[in-house]
């Protein structure tokens, strides 16, 4: 493991007591959805540390990232990390069947289950599938979804989510929490569309923000420092702190630029904390002028489209009479839905796409991190930002 990961047993802890039932004030068990910005570890934690924690309790867990490769439907690797976990079972199922009988052991149909067809119309329903992997395994089920918001992008991964909801009402009781669900998103905003409506399959179910690594982390970091390097204790936590935060909480730039400074070819000096912040004040620099090179080099209606997502967060509506007034507004064109259509298709299709889309239409900024930097520019009074051109 890498020597700079920091274990957190505490939330750990916190989050598997939930989780199961040990705090009668959460309503995890009927589903845990944790929002955290990118980078900031959400995944390392979820694999390293509540993944073997729920296995500790007992239970089967099935571990499945969206992200893991984008061009594959979210639906179908939903459907194709818990057919792998049920095909390990039903090898098992089939070997004791052989000596005990398979009526005996009341899984007949299961053990002829091929589990690249769940999902599928010649297979078992997704729901199903959980329900076989329960019995066949003999012990409750976690199922822990990184990037689940990733699933609202297509109808198959819509109804990966329903089916779960579904799978978690018939197998859940009163008295056993027999399938867990843990959703995690690196954007709270496309989480929340999981649950903030009627129609979400999980309406009613709240986002927890996952807290970031805190101040205990960067007292690790310095006693790793004063270790490795006497000369230079006491380390100055504060500073170290205040730089840590200036890279957003993110632990890989973070020790990326300790690893620079820090350099046995040219052994660091005492007051090596400040070298680190101003490596912070310029990769943060570095990427608010990418973002601005990025919106500079967009279409007036593509700025237009982007200035209002920005305003109006998850009340952005693409085409009603405010969205086009405001594009005439600030294009001095006459805008119609179909030309605002076009503009919002060509932000979809940049590398890096800047605009995401659900299956039902719905929009939102792809990169959360814009947001951000809007709010920090409108602040300072620096928005809209201004082309050379227009600042002279």
């Amino acid at each position: 493991m890498n020597p700079f990961y920091y274990a957190r047993p505490g939330l750990t802890e916190a989050l598997v007591r939930d989780l199961t039932g040990g705090n009668l004030f959460s309503d995890a068990a009927n589903g845990l959805f944790l929002a955290a910005p990118r980078r900031t570890g959400k995944s390392t934690f979820l694999r390293n540390e509540l993944e073997p924690a729920l296995a500790n309790t007992g239970r089967v867990v099935v571990y499945v990232d969206l992200w893991s490769d984008k061009n594959r439907d979210p639906g179908a690797l939903i459907a194709e990390a818990i057919g792998k976990e049920l095909g390990k079972h039903l090898g098992i199922v089939a070997k004791t069947a052989k000596a005990a009988g398979v009526e005996h052991l009341g899984l007949g149909t299961w053990l002829k289950v091929d589990p690249a067809k769940i999902g599928k119309t010649d297979g078992l329903t997704l729901a199903e599938a959980v329900r076989a992997l329960r019995e066949t395994s003999g012990k409750a089920v976690a199922l822990i979804i990184d990037e689940a918001q990733h699933a609202l992008t297509s109808s198959q991964g819509e109804s990966a989510m329903t089916a779960l909801k579904s799978a978690r009402d018939q197998l859940n009781t009163p008295d056993a929490a027999n399938l867990l669900l843990i959703m995690s998103g690196s954007d709270r905003d496309k989480l929340l569309r999981l649950l903030n409506t009627n129609a979400a399959p999980f309406f009613g179910s709240a986002i927890s923000l996952m807290p970031p690594l805190g101040e205990d982390f960067i007292h690790h970091i310095a006693e790793m420092i004063s270790r490795t390097y006497p000369q230079l204790a006491p380390v100055d936590v504060a500073q170290l702190w205040e730089a840590f935060q200036r890279f957003a909480h993110r632990p890989q730039p973070f020790v990326r630029a300790l690893g620079q400074i820090l350099n046995p070819i040219h052994p660091p000096e005492r007051g090596f904390e400040r070298h680190v912040l101003d490596m912070a004040d310029l990769q943060r620099a570095d990427e608010e002028r990418a973002m601005e090179s990025a919106y500079l080099a967009l279409r007036p209606i593509e700025q237009a489209v982007i200035w209002r997502m920005l305003e109006q967060g998850d009340r952005f509506r693409p085409y009603d009479a405010d969205a086009l007034t405001f594009y005439r507004e600030k294009t001095g064109e006459k805008i119609s839905a179909q030309k605002a259509q076009n503009a919002i298709e060509a932000l979809r299709m940049q590398t890096p796409s800047l605009i995401w889309k659900s299956a039902k239409g719905e929009y939102a900024l792809d990169d959360a991190g814009m947001k951000t930097w809007f709010k920090q520019r409108g602040s300072q009074g620096t928005w809209p930002p201004l082309s050379p051109g227009d600042k002279a």
